[in-house]
């Protein structure tokens, strides 16, 4: 295990280093147009000048990143909730396994609302494909975050799923420090939530005790995080057509556009669920064979995904438009549903082909995670 404790390429920016970087980042020109969105109040030069006295992550997520997530929330949302911070110690630190809507808000929100519960601000995971350019890469560093690498051969990922699986142990372990990763690799486009298996398998990897020990040290709590509309909608749509035609490759820039969409595009209402810690099931899967107990695990965290998904109108209304019934009509009007179906008819507005197969898509967004919470409920 040793030769995989060498975090140099994927840890987050330390105290020593956060003010060197905020001053580079302030130094572009481009970050004035950052400003200029999130505090269109404040003079440009005042923030600056603040920023570059910073010498501490705690203080820069404290004094600016929770600000910048709360702007975007008043212009995009309207408004945020919460529920299961009861399940949770702020003296501790977790594995924070999460559904994955959004690029950075998924992340962003739960950084924000554990802040103001009280608990620690935790490190958040990316991908190493979303460093596209030197700022880009300074912007997530300077947040605490961590990267997952995404490039590279066979052995090349076997030895980079070693050294991740190595850094979240060592943050929980050893610096008791708290983490977020997705359930997937990149965003739900499908609606349907759901653990890649090569996720739990990488976590294990850096395991020395038996299966449930191993698990049981991550202290891993599921996450579930649902926008009354959903972030990049019709980007995933067209996404998904895409790859059902051909092998999909994004543009350069395809990404970034995701990261700003997904911030500026208006989202309703928000809500986000911390679920129980996953602790004593694990003792009771300890006796199946290996993959089963993979398969086990990842059907627990699912559950409570699904369970704790909170259900908005616009999922009721997509699950009955997409089956042509109305076995939900009492969770909405007529006048919701109308407004939905415009909705719908806007977004879908510039799509000229395939037309039934891009509305389906786009309901199944929407309406998944009420099938999934029918079949949680069995």
């Amino acid at each position: 295990m040793d030769t995989y404790l060498d975090f140099e390429n994927i840890r987050s920016c330390n105290d020593q280093e956060i003010n060197p970087i905020l001053r580079k980042i302030t130094s572009e020109p481009v970050f004035y147009n950052v400003l200029n969105y999130f505090f269109p109040d404040r003079p440009n030069d005042e923030i600056i000048s603040e920023l570059n006295k910073i010498t501490s992550t705690k203080e820069y997520q404290e004094k600016f990143i929770i600000k910048v997530i709360q702007s975007a929330l008043k212009q995009t949302s309207d408004g945020l909730s919460c529920s299961g911070f009861e399940n949770i110690d702020p003296d501790k630190a977790y594995l924070f396994i999460a559904n994955h809507r959004d690029i950075t808000l998924d992340s962003a929100i739960l950084q924000l609302l554990l802040f103001e519960h009280h608990h620690q601000i935790p490190e958040v995971s990316f991908g190493s494909n979303l460093l596209m350019s030197e700022l880009i890469n300074n912007a997530f560093r300077v947040n605490r975050t961590f990267v997952v690498m995404r490039e590279g051969s066979n052995r090349e990922m076997l030895n980079n799923s070693k050294q991740l699986s190595a850094y979240i142990r060592h943050s929980i372990t050893q610096r008791n420090t708290s983490l977020w990763i997705a359930q997937r690799n990149g965003r739900t486009k499908d609606g349907n939530d759901k653990t890649e298996p090569g996720l739990l398998k990488m976590l294990n990897m850096s395991g020395s005790k038996s299966f449930s020990e191993n698990f049981t040290e991550l202290n891993i709590v599921p996450v579930s995080i649902s926008y009354e509309y959903e972030p990049c909608d019709l980007m995933k749509v067209k996404e998904l057509l895409a790859s059902k035609n051909s092998e999909y490759k994004k543009s350069p820039d395809e990404d970034l556009h995701s990261v700003v969409k997904g911030i500026t595009q208006q989202k309703g209402r928000i809500h986000l669920s911390i679920g129980e810690p996953v602790y004593d099931v694990l003792n009771e899967i300890e006796d199946r064979t290996n993959n089963n107990k993979f398969a086990k695990l990842r059907e627990i965290i699912d559950r409570q995904i699904s369970g704790n998904y909170k259900l908005w109108k616009t999922n009721y209304i997509a699950f009955d438009l997409l089956n042509n019934d109305n076995k939900y009509i009492d969770f909405y009007s007529f006048e919701e549903k109308e407004a939905f179906k415009e909705y719908i008819s806007k977004r879908l507005s510039d799509i000229k082909k395939d037309k039934k197969t891009v509305e389906e898509m786009f309901l199944n967004i929407y309406a998944k995670p009420v099938e999934n919470k029918e079949i949680n409920a069995k």
